[in-house]
């Protein structure tokens, strides 16, 4: 018996057996969950051989509309006792039955796709530490790995100032949002305490092409500029943002009496994976003082390549940088760095004073107070004062241990491969007689972009070639291949994404099965008109 600190009274000491609970409890689910997460990846190796026939087999998905999945799935939550361990691995069936397995090679549309053993091990460790990210004191280890892999990871951007690193955010679309707080905060600092009416602006203006990803006008619209605070700025031939039309813009708000404020460049644009021209684009940023963002979410993996990583020459000149290893890299979903060359600017711009939260940024406060005053910014190492988070995941962790697993010759292997199949698809499809291509050929990223064209020539009808398009993606899935399609000038066309995993098989079955998909939709169209349909 010992005292508990509380008057007088003492307690019996209760014995924790946490360990031998999860030793137990959570080893046994862990098999029971792998022994259903194991035969849902299976599945899908095992149907990559006949992804490469074009055939039926579909273990992509069991498509259902959202009203026939709520009555299949009956999903409810108890009101009263729980349902243990039974309900949880049935309620575990359902989600792997009735979810898209991005583990097969059908799954072609978005700009990710599964991730890998190491990317599962470190959810696992995650969801062990169950720790928050927002000061040092909470997360040591998970802090120093967090500064180390971002400084590195910057530094392969060229950003290589003594605080060049970064952070990491809950998405692309979060990185972009706070590179935007950090400019407006560092280029007009009286607007974090006065907000965007402070005197000395004008209406704030963004500037992205006319193929940057929607975050930043949904940037905007958080930030209070509206989304008209937008403008886009033209491309050329190859999507790519143009620089004298970016200064011509610029010009054009000063003129309105609008103060321009940041310019959002793309390395791999969303739907043509273009690069923008980042030093002409840096120039212009330079000559009026503008915040200079590369949107490099997608795109910017490229730079773990020698064969590639020209594509962001000039990127060490940007002021902040967004790239997300969850896209191409096959990281967990969510992974996404915003880097800089100065993270002290990160700090400026974002930190609050919470004195129940961050007590300093000393692990020591009380070490060296003989050492003299330095003019240099200290370290930074309670996190969340760097971003516009206090809740933070330890994503950074996924791609560390990823880096530790694969190495950087790894990535640049894996990278490399991607590219070549995507060529690889852009060739295929070229080739083809009913196929017309749109991207380059290579594309300059992981997507290839095409229009069904029966006889090599795009319908002049555009409605017509959406529809077709629409209803021949459709049919795809049922045959286990989901891919994307995004609206052009001669209506909707199909859009590709390959990824690390990509095998030159699926691409030939992929080919081959849109043009079965084709020939039965443009049939099926042509039969109804001649019965007058």
């Amino acid at each position: 018996m010992i005292g508990n600190g509380n008057g007088n009274g003492t307690h019996p000491v209760q014995p924790l057996a946490r360990a031998a609970e999860v030793d137990h409890h959570c080893s046994k689910l862990i098999d029971a969950v792998k022994a259903l997460v194991v035969p849902f990846i299976r599945a899908a190796d095992e149907a990559a051989p006949l992804k490469a026939l074009g055939t039926t087999s579909n273990v992509l998905v069991t498509s259902r509309r959202p009203e026939e999945l709520v009555k299949q799935l009956a999903f409810s939550l108890p009101e009263g006792q729980g349902r243990g361990e039974n309900g949880l691995l049935e309620t575990i069936q359902n989600v792997l039955a009735y979810s898209v397995n991005t583990w097969d090679q059908g799954f072609m549309d978005k700009l990710y796709a599964s991730t890998n053993a190491v990317g599962v091990v470190s959810e696992l460790l995650l969801g062990v530490l169950n720790t928050n990210l927002h000061v040092y004191q909470v997360s040591p280890a998970l802090s120093i790995i967090e500064k180390h892999t971002a400084r590195t990871f910057a530094n392969l951007f060229g950003f290589n100032g003594p605080r060049a690193g970064g952070v990491t955010c809950q998405g692309g679309s979060a990185s972009n949002l706070t590179s935007v707080v950090i400019a407006r905060n560092t280029l007009y600092p009286a607007s974090k305490m006065e907000g965007n009416a402070c005197a000395s602006t004008g209406p704030f203006v963004l500037f992205t092409s006319e193929h940057g990803h929607y975050s930043v006008e949904k940037a905007a619209v958080t930030c209070g500029f509206g989304s008209a605070a937008v403008w886009t700025v033209p491309v050329d031939d190859e999507g790519r943002m143009s620089p004298s039309a970016l200064r011509e813009r610029i010009l054009a708000a000063r003129a309105q009496g609008r103060t321009p404020l940041y310019v959002n460049a793309t390395a791999g644009t969303t739907v043509f994976g273009s690069y923008d021209p980042f030093e002409a684009i840096a120039a212009v940023c330079k000559e009026f003082n503008l915040w200079l963002h590369i949107d490099a979410s997608w795109g910017g993996p490229a730079i773990f390549s020698a064969r590639h990583r020209a594509k962001l020459a000039g990127a060490h000149l940007a002021n902040s940088l967004t790239v997300n290893p969850h896209k191409m890299m096959n990281v967990p979903v969510t992974c996404s760095f915003l880097l800089t060359s100065d993270t002290s600017v990160f700090h400026r711009a974002n930190t609050l004073p919470a004195g129940y939260l961050f007590h300093g940024s000393d692990p020591e406060p009380t070490a060296n107070r003989s050492a003299p005053a330095s003019s240099e910014p200290a370290e930074v190492w309670d996190l969340a004062d760097l971003t516009l988070q206090c809740g933070r995941r330890g994503d950074a962790l996924k791609l560390a241990l990823s880096w530790i697993y694969y190495g950087a010759a790894g990535f640049e292997s894996q990278i490399d491969n991607a590219f070549e199949t995507a060529a690889y698809l852009a060739t295929t499809v070229s080739q083809r007689p009913n196929f017309v291509l749109i991207s380059a050929d290579p594309p300059p990223c992981l997507q290839v972009c095409f229009y069904y064209a029966p006889g090599g020539k795009v319908d002049d009808n555009a409605e017509e070639n959406t529809r077709r398009t629409r209803i021949m993606a459709g049919r795809l899935v049922e045959m286990g291949f989901m891919v994307d399609y995004a609206p052009g000038d001669k209506g909707s066309f199909f859009r590709v994404v390959v990824n690390c995993q990509t095998l030159r098989g699926t691409v030939d079955g992929l080919v081959d099965a849109l043009e079965a998909v084709g020939r039965e939709t443009v049939g099926e169209v042509n039969g109804k008109c001649a019965n007058g349909a």
